[in-house]
């Protein structure tokens, strides 16, 4: 095959579908209609004279010499963006650019409070949109740009570069004066030694988030599925409700104690499993020498790695 007849473009399509391995899905990535994300994909079968994808399951599966070509296509891509993003100036005063970023709702609540104010002194033209994505989609995202960094506690995220930010722990946000708070003060204290703080647990009546897997993982670990009451779509809506209840909520501590100093709450701290996480800044390798990237990188880093 002459390379004069490849279209660059076909070899981006080519890498989306094996990242995502569904034709649907990298049209999404690439901003492609379904039908035009197929014809470019029948054409580049024409011209390597070889199916590339088969049908698998809901998605599809390379061929052998899909799988042949993807490192040298991810390579080639890799290197030309980065020859092409060296030439460029990033001018955070100047820039009018759109910084697109992975962040669960908690994670918005925590994060783009000071670095939207970072944006307002140093970058007053640039502008964000946070948004969640399903975890297993955000690698294909960081790579094509869809999104340009992914933020949190990701650890089934594979293929990016990343750095750590902080560290945090699960805790039990309740209402104050809260029966339970009361009993577990009385043996975490020491005051009951027969019982088990742990075992306290079944007692108490839980909300959860549905999008917020280990959370509800720790439930499961503790086998207290039993006691979910109520769950819900955002954690940001629980502190009211835990207010007015009797429900516990697993949540994060920097975050529950955000919602403390306001009043009407308290927090426990069980040694419950999986307690302790590393939230993470999550990048492509493709894009490690995009100026405007670096600059939102480091400005992450410089608001919230820990010294």
């Amino acid at each position: 095959m002459n390379i004069k007849n490849l279209d660059l473009n076909l070899l981006r399509l080519f890498d989306a579908v094996w990242r995502t391995r569904s034709v649907s899905r990298a049209a999404e990535l690439l901003d492609l209609s379904q039908p035009a994300a197929s014809q470019g994909l029948a054409r580049l079968r024409r011209l390597l004279g070889d199916g590339l994808f088969v049908r698998a399951g809901s998605g599809v599966a390379p061929t052998p010499r899909a799988e042949r070509l993807a490192l040298a296509v991810q390579q080639a891509l890799a290197t030309l963006e980065q020859a092409l993003n060296e030439s460029e100036v990033f001018e955070p005063g100047q820039s009018r650019r759109t910084f697109r970023v992975h962040l669960s709702d908690i994670g918005e609540a925590r994060f783009l409070p000071e670095l939207m104010a970072v944006l307002r002194r140093e970058a007053p033209g640039a502008r964000v949109e946070a948004a969640p994505l399903p975890h297993d989609e955000i690698a294909a995202a960081l790579d094509s740009g869809r999104i340009d960094v992914a933020i949190g506690y990701l650890p089934a995220v594979a293929d990016t570069q990343r750095v750590p930010l902080l560290s945090d722990r699960y805790i039990v946000l309740l209402r104050e004066g809260h029966p339970f708070a009361v009993r577990w003060r009385a043996v975490y204290d020491g005051g009951e030694r027969a019982a088990s703080p742990l075992a306290l647990l079944g007692e108490l009546d839980f909300a959860a988030v549905r999008t917020h897997s280990d959370t509800l993982r720790i439930l499961q670990l503790l086998q207290l599925e039993g006691r979910l009451r109520l769950t819900v779509a955002h954690f940001l809506s629980l502190p009211a409700i835990v207010r007015n209840s009797d429900l516990g909520v697993l949540m994060p501590r920097s975050i529950a104690q955000g919602f403390v100093v306001h009043g009407g709450l308290e927090i426990v701290e069980p040694d419950f499993p999986l307690r302790d996480f590393t939230v993470s800044l999550h990048w492509s390798r493709r894009f490690e020498a995009d100026p405007g990237q670096q600059w939102l990188r480091q400005t992450v880093r410089a608001l919230f790695a820990a010294p």
